[in-house]
């Protein structure tokens, strides 16, 4: 069993952006414990009261298969670790697990330390039987290993060897420049390991952008212990992604980290921690990007549609996400296909498919993109359909913009509307013409689609497509909608940014009345 130890609470936070209450520390915590994970390292108790409250809190709490570590460092030179204020702050904590770090490139001795090297040796072994001899489990993380080991081999194993006399449970390599490469990982655990013989750890961060694959050679040569973060958050460039990291263990080297099942919660949590912090996921993250297994060519969804091992290395929903078919200019018949199986439309008139397909192309030329705007290319496969009856039909809209004396902008706009055989005709004020527009459509809707009130415009995005037209351009506008459980986006194009509005918001109703 391999153990995942996850610093996110700790070593993520001093990632740019990436800041977390107490309160959001203990929600990313208990899911980190639902997860399975083995640790949970919590902040540092004597760096700030934020950090204090947390192990306040948390050990009022029931952790049901994680434990909580402590994060600090050895004691500091000239001193011992039981007058040491770190040391205190550590126990102080009464988390059962400690992780200190102590020095091991001579480079950090002499220079940041100021120390010599037996001095630091010893505060190592010290700190750590400290530690053990108040009933803690230690693990040691060797800063700067690598580039330690690089600069001086002999010394480098020392300082791990001060750790295990101290009785450290776990010594954890650490790539803290994160500028190893894979190969030096593996030659230098090959040569440290029999040397050791020792459980031994690997944290690495994502400077060469080498974290996870530096994680896997390690886990490969005989390391149970991997320190990271959800998502890779960190500092610089960040940590080893432990999505990735637990994905690649379980699926690709055969090894267990997890409790049994708990894999399929990985893009729930991937989600979860970006949502907490307030940062936008990153569609194309492995496992679990929106985009991680969206598939858009036409000759692969074409062989997707056969065999999904085709263009997929594992199903989507082993880690809890799903496959999605993308609409584009490079389409073929099975994106079309597809996505109209999945909105439940019927596809035995093959004619209505490659019409549906040659107008996606043609007005891709002319300024729309459908990639982002699925719930327009299912109005499109509706109307097409002999039986559907449109909830609304158009007749005519306007918009006015003036600037009235007294007032400042006024802003209307009327639409006249037939719906049942009967025309409506309503006229609304908004601060803006599509916010207008948006507010005269819904004035007449309502009463026949009191539905229409959940409705939410969540997202309006304005893009020109050839500045060097000036405002000739063609203007692209996508809108993104929700409701109470659904969220879906539309597109429009026009050289009119009033027109461009309108189909997408079009679009966005007709889809929200006729499909939900």
């Amino acid at each position: 069993m391999i153990e995942i130890y996850d610093t996110t609470l700790r070593d993520g936070t001093q990632g740019e952006g990436f800041n977390l209450s107490v309160t959001d520390k203990l929600r990313i915590a208990k899911k980190l414990d639902d997860l399975g994970v083995a640790f949970i390292e919590g902040g540092w108790p004597g760096s700030n009261p934020k950090d204090v409250e947390f192990f306040e809190r948390a050990k009022e709490m029931e952790w049901k298969n994680a434990r909580i570590a402590a994060f600090g460092s050895t004691c500091r030179v000239k001193g011992g670790p039981e007058d040491d204020a770190n040391i205190k702050a550590l126990i102080d904590a009464e988390t059962p697990v400690c992780t200190i770090f102590g020095k091991t490139w001579t480079l950090h001795v002499f220079e940041v330390l100021q120390t010599t090297l037996e001095d630091n040796l010893r505060i190592i072994e010290q700190s750590v039987a400290y530690l053990k001899a108040k009933g803690k489990y230690v693990i040691y993380d060797a800063e700067h290993f690598f580039d330690g080991y690089k600069a001086d081999r002999e010394y480098a194993l020392m300082t791990l060897q001060a750790a295990i006399r101290g009785g450290a449970e776990r010594v954890v390599l650490c790539d803290t420049n994160g500028g190893t490469m894979p190969w030096e990982v593996e030659q230098i655990i090959k040569e440290i390991k029999p040397i050791l013989n020792h459980p031994i750890g690997i944290h690495t961060h994502n400077d060469g952008d080498c974290a996870v694959v530096n994680t896997l050679v390690a886990i490969r040569e005989g390391a149970i212990h991997i320190q990271g973060t959800i998502n890779g958050v960190g500092e610089r460039c960040g940590n080893a992604n432990l999505i990735s990291c637990i994905a690649d263990v379980e699926l690709k080297l055969g090894k267990k980290c997890l409790p049994e099942g708990n894999l399929l919660h990985l893009y729930e949590i991937s989600h979860f921690v970006n949502e907490v912090a307030n940062i936008t996921p990153n569609d194309h993250a492995p496992y679990v990007g929106r985009s991680a297994f969206a598939h858009k060519g036409g000759v692969h969804v074409a062989a997707m549609r056969r065999s999904e091992q085709s263009y997929q290395h594992i199903r989507p929903e082993i880690v809890g996400n799903k496959m999605r078919v993308v609409i584009s200019d490079l389409s073929g018949r099975g994106n079309i296909l597809s996505k109209a199986e999945e909105e439940g439309i019927d596809t035995s008139n093959n004619e209505l498919v490659v019409g549906v397909l040659n107008e996606i192309k043609e007005l891709e030329n002319r300024g729309f993109s459908y990639e982002a705007a699925e719930a327009s290319v299912t109005m499109m496969l509706k109307r097409q359909q002999p039986n559907y009856v449109p909830p609304f039909e158009l007749i005519d809209f306007s918009t006015t913009i003036q600037h009235r004396q007294g007032r400042g902008l006024f802003v209307e706009a009327m639409v006249k509307v037939k719906i049942n055989g009967q025309v409506l005709h309503t006229v609304a004020e908004g601060n803006g013409p599509v916010n207008a527009l948006d507010l005269a459509l819904r004035k007449a809707l309502q009463p026949n689609y009191p539905q229409i009130a959940t409705f939410h415009l969540a997202d309006f995005k304005v893009r020109i497509l050839d500045s060097s037209e000036g405002t000739e351009a063609i203007t692209r506008v996508l809108i993104d909608t929700h409701n109470d459980s659904k969220r879906w986006s539309t597109v429009g194009a026009s050289e009119n940014i009033i027109e461009a509005s309108w189909q997408a918001l079009i679009d966005s109703i007709e889809y929200g009345l006729s499909v939900l």
